[in-house]
């Protein structure tokens, strides 16, 4: 018998971690229940789904989930709290997360490395799962980034190497990484959190069950992380310059064990990618990686698709795809990481909450200007006023067009928005593809190459 047996489950959310974490639950036994604010006809094919495993569908009606009434809820990371879920908490009922939900029902427990941060964890858990594998170490690597850990718990692994966000760091109890990783914090999601003590202190849940035997892995110098790790009891590794796996300008060296490893031969460029290699391997250290197989992971991990990948050059104008680039703080990275001194920014989509003046200030150094989409626009336009030349665009191919036009041989033309994409697209990679073919077709009609 497993934990769920015979237990009633309401699982609010349907999109794809709520449909692994039904799915799972079913498999364990429990009378399931499927909740969302949509109606059936939007989650058509999901109802159908889900209605032939025998899960209960509770769609449309957020006061008629009937959430007091179940044993356990597992709540979706893209949905925020509201009245009928605080009522459930205050009778008592055990409310959970996805994250929660897969690793308390792993049939082979295994060690889990969670990383987090604002931004860089999609490629740190990418280089992570990378390195192990490269080991011989049977890895997941999933979570926020690709699939959820939900689907795979039957699965036998050496290591999970879960991207956590910070929505999937609420609501746990007893969830303890033996490994937990955060890169740093910036603002971001304000529009859910009320402040931003209350967004950092969701992505510091993850150090707080650990014990001295687990790795706290935090920037150096970095007090706001320093805080978090300290909620647990996980022994402090730092990376990044002065940091036990220090950042130079030639390599990335574990000043604990006096390994180095050599930035020239690897493919991932840049001082933000640097950091990300030190925080891997701090990551890494407790599984006894041989120096040899980090840096033959370094020499082949290309890193991931619309994070500063290049595009194509024509007339020196450069075209940089960095449509990851959510939050205000990826994007003054993206703007401070590029090669060419100055560039030409296409910003905006949803806002998020908070502040625009860190852009401001990193394009007062490297914008040669900034053309503006989505919903955000006049929010950025009144953040920037004319400090900075601005130019509103309809759609992305409008955008690629006009900052051409403002573009000089020798910049950078960078899709890096700052906002999410839900205003105009699925997701924020779909909102590089259309930038990619749109810098396509204007190099078509400029005739240059791709």
């Amino acid at each position: 018998m497993s934990w769920l047996t015979n237990k009633r489950v309401v699982v609010v959310g349907l999109g794809k971690s709520g449909i692994s974490a039904a799915r799972l639950c079913v498999r364990l036994g429990a009378k399931v229940a499927a909740a969302d604010h949509q109606n059936a006809g939007a989650l058509a094919r999901v109802a159908s789904e889900l209605s032939e495993l025998g899960i209960e569908l509770r769609l449309g009606n957020p006061t008629a989930f009937g959430l007091q009434s179940a044993d356990l809820v597992v709540i979706s990371p893209g949905v925020p709290s509201f009245v009928e879920l605080e009522a459930a908490t205050a009778a008592g009922v055990s409310v959970i997360s996805e994250v929660e939900l897969a690793v308390r029902s792993l049939t082979h427990p295994a060690p889990v490395i969670a990383i987090g941060g604002t931004n860089g964890k999609s490629t740190v858990t990418s280089l992570v799962a990378a390195i192990l594998e490269h080991a011989g170490r049977k890895t997941f690597a999933g979570g926020n980034l690709g699939e959820p850990l939900s689907d795979h718990e039957q699965e036998t692994f050496d290591v999970a190497v879960l991207e956590v966000s910070s929505f999937q760091m609420e609501r746990l109890q007893t969830f303890r990484p033996r490994v937990s990783v955060l890169l740093n914090v910036t603002p971001d999601h304000l529009d859910r959190y009320p402040n931003f003590a209350a967004y950092v202190h969701a992505k510091g849940n993850a150090f707080e069950r650990q014990e001295a035997s687990d790795v706290a892995v935090i920037p150096f110098g970095d007090e706001r992380c320093l805080v978090e790790a300290k909620r647990g009891r996980g022994t402090i590794v730092t990376f990044g310059p002065g940091g036990d796996v220090d950042v130079t300008d030639s390599h990335v060296i574990d000043r604990r064990s006096g390994r180095a490893f050599d930035r020239s031969f690897w493919k991932l460029q840049g001082g933000h990618n640097a950091l990300n290699v030190a925080a891997a391997v701090a990551a890494v250290s407790p599984f006894g990686i041989p120096e040899s197989v980090i840096d033959e992971t370094l020499a082949s991990f290309e890193g991931l698709g619309h994070r500063m990948a290049f595009v194509a050059e024509t007339k020196g104008v450069r075209f940089y795809d960095d449509s990851k680039g959510t939050n205000v703080g990826a994007t003054v990275t993206a703007i401070h990481g590029l090669k060419e001194a100055r560039a030409v920014v296409i910003l905006g989509g949803k806002d998020k909450g908070g502040s625009y003046e860190p852009l401001v200030q990193a394009l007062l150094q490297r914008g040669r200007a900034a053309v503006l989409i989505g919903e955000a626009t006049p929010l950025i336009a009144q953040a920037v006023g004319s400090r900075v030349p601005t130019q509103a665009a309809q759609t992305m191919e409008d955008a690629v067009k006009q900052a051409f036009a403002l573009a000089q041989p020798g910049d950078a033309v960078l899709l890096s928005p700052a906002c999410s994409s839900f205003d105009m697209f699925r997701d924020y990679k779909e909102r590089g593809d259309v930038f990619a073919r749109a810098v396509k077709d204007l190099l078509h009609g400029e005739g240059g190459q791709p």
